[in-house]
């Protein structure tokens, strides 16, 4: 696949997910450390540590896993919607 990105499933911390998201909505790393009220080094880090585990080469790439993989939901794509009741 291109960008390098996994064919495996990968085993993600509830913390790498929301990071994820977080990258996927645009944010940077410090915006990231903000948000999360976290160091900006910690954010490099955990980016370091996502991309190493999902095989992926760049925050695009990640973004392209994330989607194919099903760990995030952007504008309603990729996402599941559930039937409406009827009663």
């Amino acid at each position: 696949m291109a960008g390098g990105e996994s064919q495996t499933p990968v085993s993600l911390s509830d913390r790498e997910l929301q990071i994820i998201d977080l990258v996927a909505a645009g944010l940077t790393n410090q915006d990231i450390a903000v948000k999360l009220e976290i160091s900006k080094r910690t954010v490099d880090n955990h980016i370091s540590n996502i991309l190493t585990k999902t095989q992926t080469d760049n925050r695009v790439a990640l973004v392209r896993w994330a989607l194919q993989w099903g760990k995030i939901c952007l504008d309603e794509v990729n996402c599941c919607v559930l039937p409406i009741k009827k009663d």
